[in-house]
């Protein structure tokens, strides 16, 4: 029905407000036509009550619940000032019922905006929501004794068993989060330090404790989602037996249909955009992050009102990556549900902490995960090539190869002109074997500098720019190494091979040893054993190339790292970046996503198209581009674009897109809605949507693709002519002037502290002491150093030593062995690093052949293999003490009392006389 239009503001708003709670499921009545029977919920207008008419008086099966005040529109910016008024109306004595306590549910209202108090809250504040209630859930929320935001503050202290600090810190201050009220908490956790771990134990708690009714996690890619779906299904909690999926149903989202029983909801922000909007999704678009995506509607396309998933359908949602889908389009389903929005990332820019309300409930950045052990650092190693820098040149009449992109078919021909590449046309327009080829053999021969000791090629993933030069590298990887196909293999959604059954390899076996991608595992994928990223793309975004490092921070143990790589003698201790590209001194920006460029890339038009971009000027945009492309085409191309599109021509998909917002068949559709009468700019705005949504059916993530290849300029030129060089290779200049500066903070924390730590006092005032050195003093110096410096790390500082050393032997056993020896570097006992394995070794072989020289009484063997054994306690342990003999590994060969049968009253001698000689 038309509204008047003679209504003032507050009869809009009232009008508003009415189809608002029709959209909820509730009855709009006037008191004189009251009637019980019509539903569930009835909200009945201009109730009285002892202190006037209530707006609105809200019943659930007869029972008096709620009030809305309303409000005009323009009292938006101050509706909060009406909160008292609305309370008042809630306190008040209703006529004709006996309501003994003030009701529970208070709204007030323009019709745009809604704010909702629930007065059963510990200390009731409102808060905006999308709309009101449905009249179902005031009954499940009123059936149970206490409210969410009360039992909230019913859950139990934390058992921290099997947990990690950093989540123990980040699991109480949440919960603390919430039993303040806060709507929404940022839990900020290094690459690699457990952060879906800690979101599940804190849902688990949430389910259990809080009585929470359902939770949704948010990722942004299809394979963030299966990975959280597999952590949901191998998490078992420190306080029950059972998996998380034996106590609780989770389900991850493949199309529209969410399941009422399920408590944890895994879903990509894009799918929940398009349930929300109830449009269909095609599975590719939930592949690509969004946020990289370049194109968007002038504004973005609204979420409305879904009565299958109402706001208040979830209590939690937890979002991975939040630093990628809380901006723009993606804003809006956040903003749509009434419920406490949790954000998960290791990256967090202004934006961030701005849309979290500055809430950081967990800081726990890289520095401190790699003091903790929880990270591994980095190095970087630097390859410099001529083309790589400077591009090249094609000469006029020079023979050069045309490759078609697609499928790659070659063919010669003379170059028609001089033209001169950029390195940024590098592998996108123009392909320069060499150069791929010198980068690859630049990596290959600095390998035994860069792991020295390794017989085997780390886990390397390399990050290249296309597709197609993703291939390039491939061939070329696997010649240069000698290697055949299982050693170098792809890992893109492009690939003909599983990516999930090759990713599982690459972390899993022992080939391939490179992986190469474009963008697949560039984010959010765990594979441990890696220890070194190729950078052969440049990226511009801080905040990605953060997220792209953080694949290489994991940390393994020596036995699992020894099962993919044999040659490894230690657990990973860092991981390596190899320039090749300059992405370690480029300039990175803040990332922006969703921004429109001047020149925006087809794939990206359609892709914003097929996800619900719906403005005039993307869609025209996009239609002109392929009616041009159309007449650009041969018969078999066009074909096989009919083909993926189910048997429509491409010329009829840009006919189709262009009547889609053709003013005349918008205007027709708008009057069809409107029954005849003058339609609404709204009515015209939903039927230009309807139109181009209905065109756009036919675009998928294939059809996309396949287009988008057809589209680019159909031939790469190969130069085989301009041949590289390497400009210049090793550690990073950035790399020695960080170390030196880490290694000259470490040695003036040693000198500040010298006087207060005892096993520095004795390094520095009393090295003759240094047998009396005991593990709990080297620890007392570690546990210091983990307090006040994090950064300081033993491991860390160990690897600028080394930079600076020239170091190429073995890393540390462990953090107290690599202290020992950093501690003996800076005291001056070694000029150079030297393991303190090493150190004790040398000093225990000068002990024994002193010993055994001259005409003295010699060792037997197996009193040589018990001072073997005192030897190695020593390397991993400090020191001895006679105590130490009952333990293993002396228990096994008869402990305390073996030893002295072989040795006698020399024993004690001799215990004293080998921590002297092997001393710190």
């Amino acid at each position: 029905m038309m509204p008047a239009t003679n209504q003032n503001p507050e009869q809009i708003a009232r009008d508003q407000i009415d189809a608002r709670l029709r959209e909820a499921g509730w009855q709009v009545q006037n008191k004189s036509a009251l009637d019980w029977s019509a539903g569930l919920g009835i909200a009945v207008r201009e109730y009285p009550t002892d202190t006037g008419p209530a707006d609105y008086v809200l019943f659930v099966a007869q029972r008096a619940v709620g009030v809305i005040e309303a409000k005009p529109k323009d009292w938006g910016h101050k509706i909060t000032t009406v909160e008292e008024q609305s309370s008042d109306y809630a306190a008040a004595k209703l006529k004709w019922i006996n309501n003994k306590e003030p009701l529970p549910f208070v709204y007030e209202s323009t019709g745009v905006i809604t704010r909702f108090t629930y007065r059963r809250d510990p200390k009731p504040r409102s808060r905006e929501v999308f709309t009101f209630h449905q009249p179902e859930t005031m009954v499940d929320w009123l059936a149970k004794p206490k409210s969410l935001r009360a039992r909230l503050h019913d859950i139990p202290p934390l058992d921290p068993m099997g947990l990690r600090d950093c989540q123990i810190t980040a699991i109480k201050n949440l919960e603390n989060s919430f039993r303040e009220d806060r709507p929404r908490s940022l839990v900020q956790m290094a690459t690699g330090s457990g952060k879906t771990f800690t979101a599940i134990t804190s849902v688990y708690r949430l389910l259990k404790f809080a009585d929470a009714k359902r939770a949704l996690f948010l990722v942004d890619t299809k394979n963030l989602g299966e990975q959280a779906e597999q952590e949901f299904m191998s998490y078992v909690p420190n306080d029950d037996n059972r998996k998380f999926t034996e106590l609780y149903n989770v389900q991850r989202l493949r199309s529209s249909f969410i399941s009422n029983s399920s408590q944890v909801c895994i879903s990509t922000i894009q799918r929940m955009y398009s349930i929300l909007k109830d449009e269909p999704l095609d599975e590719s678009a939930e592949e690509d992050n969004p946020a990289e995506r370049l194109v968007r509607g002038k504004e973005p396309l609204p979420v409305v009102y879904n009565p299958k998933i109402s706001p208040e359908y979830f209590d939690f949602i937890i979002i991975d990556e939040c630093h990628r889908s809380i901006y723009n389009l993606w804003r809006q389903v956040l903003e749509y549900f009434d419920a406490y929005l949790i954000g998960l990332t290791a990256t967090p820019d202004n934006r961030t902490y701005g849309f979290f309300h500055k809430n950081v409930v967990s800081e726990y950045g890289h520095e401190r995960a790699v003091a903790d052990g929880v990270n591994v650092g980095n190095e970087i190693y630097i390859i410099d090539t001529k083309v790589s820098r400077q591009g090249g040149q094609l000469k006029v009449e020079q023979q050069v190869e045309r490759r078609e992109r697609l499928t790659r078919q070659k063919r010669w021909e003379s170059q028609d002109a001089d033209e001169q590449y950029t390195a940024k046309q590098l592998d996108r327009d123009v392909v320069n074997p060499d150069q791929t080829r010198t980068v690859i053999r630049a990596f290959r021969d600095s390998l035994p500098a860069i792991f020295p000791g390794r017989e085997e090629v780390p886990k390397t993933l390399i990050f290249a720019k296309t597709d197609s030069h993703a291939d390039d590298i491939i061939n070329i990887a696997r010649e240069e190494f000698g290697q055949g196909n299982d050693f170098c293999k792809k890992v893109t959604y492009q690939t003909t091979e599983d990516p999930k059954s090759v990713l599982a390899q690459f972390r899993n076996n022992y080939n391939p040893r490179i992986a190469v991608t474009v963008d697949m595992i560039a984010t959010g994928t765990d594979v441990k054993p890696l220890e070194c990223l190729l950078f052969m793309r440049d990226v511009k975004s801080r905040n990605y190339f953060e997220q792209m490092k953080g694949r290489g921070t994991r940390t393994l143990d020596a036995d699992n790292l020894k099962k993919v790589t044999p040659s490894a003698k230690t657990a990973k201790t860092h991981y390596v970046i190899v320039d090749a590209i300059g992405v370690t001194k480029s300039l990175k920006t803040a990332s922006q996503p969703l921004i429109t460029k001047p020149s925006v890339p087809l794939k990206d038009l359609a892709t914003g198209v097929m996800m619900g971009v719906r403005d005039e000027d993307t869609v025209s945009s996009l239609a002109g581009r392929l009616a041009r492309l159309d007449k650009q085409l041969d018969e078999h191309e066009q074909a096989r674009i009919k083909e993926a599109a189910g048997g429509v021509p491409l010329h009829e998909i840009a006919r189709c897109l262009f009547d889609a917002v053709d003013p005349d068949r918008i205007e027709e559709e708008a009057a069809k809605a409107a029954g005849g009468a003058e339609p609404t700019d709204a009515q015209r705005a939903e039927a230009r949507d309807k139109l181009v949504g209905q065109a756009a059916n036919v675009f998928t993530g294939p059809l996309i693709s396949l287009i988008d290849g057809i589209r680019r300029e159909k031939e790469q030129t190969i130069d085989h002519d301009t041949l590289d060089t390497v400009l210049g290779q090793g550690w990073s200049g950035d790399a020695k002037k960080n170390a030196e500066e880490l290694s000259e903070e470490f040695a003036d924390y040693l000198q500040e502290h010298r006087d207060e730590i005892e096993a520095l006092t004795i390094f520095y005032n009393q090295p003759a002491r240094r047998s009396h050195i005991t593990y709990s003093m080297i620890k007392a110096v570690l546990d210091a150093i983990k307090t006040d410096r994090p950064r300081l790390a033993p491991l860390r500082v160990w690897r600028a030593y080394a930079l600076l050393d020239d170091y190429k032997g073995t890393d540390p056993v462990n953090e107290l062995t690599a202290l020992v020896a950093l501690i003996r570097r800076v005291c001056g006992i070694d000029e150079k690093l030297a393991p303190y394995a090493d150190t004790v070794r040398r000093d225990f072989q000068n002990w024994i052949l002193k010993r055994h020289s001259g005409a003295g009484e010699k060792f037997t063997e197996e009193q040589m293999d018990w001072l073997r054994m005192i030897r190695d306690h020593i390397t991993t342990s400090i020191h001895i003490e006679r105590d130490d003999l009952d333990m293993a590994p002396f228990n096994a060969k008869g402990g305390l009392g073996r030893m002295y049968q072989l040795f006698g009253t020399n024993m004690d001698g001799l215990i004293d006389e080998l921590n002297e000689a092997l001393a710190v």
